[in-house]
């Protein structure tokens, strides 16, 4: 009897399945790479090759943890092909908070979706090599049995808990801790925010100070130079400030993070997109913004490119 040839799905067929796990694998590439542009680049790659592999897939796992192996591995060939970051954190551009959380009907679960993005961030982009950095997302952050891990990476489980064991360790030298890291829809964190907002707006460098840890930083993305310190971020940031009214900005939330959409008011008076600021808020205050002058962003967030 000739052998029956395997039914492979039709393309609407295969979007039905895999579609409803686009916006985690974003989350995923992201907390991989650091950079919205090369994790939405790296999610289309994901589902090319899952199109032009699927009549292998087999079922031999589920379909999910099949499409978290094919966008893990290219997300560490990117790695492996990227060039070192200036920024310190490794952080790109920033994800909105609303292309992972989904949208706002269950509190607790975007609650839980923004506290494993942020921490999966903070965790990974400075710290951890790209495959202890992947082994530690897929356990801690996803929860993927280490067996699964090991079958993704293509290794073996004893290595998969070896490298967890090298991550966590090193995570407990450098990295905060959950409790110090405050959601943005707190009332704490909500209100720093807008202070910090009012600052700028205000032109007030005295009370920019005031929500300022003492050894906060600032980090302006695409520059080689960021600034640690309190004080020493105060000196460089008031050289922006202008005038009262210069500067307008609307409060929002990017990765896990409040976050600030900023306009400049130009000489004829109109304020333009300018770029975007990114908090770590703890319950002593800003310990880190994070600016990114790109006006794209603005726009990207779903905010006007004028005011």
């Amino acid at each position: 009897m000739p052998r029956q040839a395997q039914t492979v799905p039709g393309r609407d067929e295969f979007a039905r399945d895999t579609e409803p796990f686009r916006r985690e694998l974003l989350a995923h590439c992201y907390r991989m790479l650091g950079s919205l542009d090369e994790a939405e680049d790296l999610v289309q790659e994901t589902y090319l090759r899952a199109w032009r592999s699927h009549a292998g897939f087999e079922g031999r796992s589920s379909l999910r943890v099949w499409l978290y192996r094919i966008a893990t591995n290219a997300c560490l060939t990117a790695l492996e092909q990227r060039g070192r970051r200036a920024l310190p954190s490794g952080l790109g551009a920033p994800i909105p908070d609303a292309l992972v959380t989904g949208p706002a009907t269950d509190p607790a679960a975007i609650a839980v979706a923004r506290e494993s993005l942020r921490l999966g961030l903070i965790a990974c982009l400075q710290y951890l090599p790209a495959r202890q950095r992947a082994v530690l997302i897929l356990r801690d952050v996803l929860a993927f049995p280490a067996a699964e891990v090991a079958a993704m990476l293509g290794t073996s489980t004893a290595a998969v808990k070896s490298m967890l064991q090298r991550a966590r360790a090193r995570l407990e030298q450098v990295a905060p801790s959950p409790d110090e890291v405050s959601e943005p829809a707190e009332p704490e964190a909500r209100a720093l925010l807008e202070a910090y907002i009012a600052a700028f707006q205000n032109a007030d460098p005295a009370a920019l100070e005031q929500v300022l840890r003492q050894d906060a930083a600032l980090e302006p993305v695409g520059s080689l130079t960021w600034f640690s310190g309190r004080d020493t971020c105060i000196r460089y940031v008031t050289q922006f400030f202008g005038a009262p009214g210069d500067w307008l900005m609307t409060a929002t939330a990017a990765n896990g993070q409040p976050a600030a959409a900023a306009y400049l008011r130009g000489a004829d008076g109109v304020h333009r997109a300018f770029g975007l600021a990114v908090l770590t808020v703890t319950t002593a205050g800003i310990a880190r913004i994070v600016v990114f002058g790109d006006p794209g962003l603005v726009t990207r967030f779903g905010f006007p490119a004028l005011r």
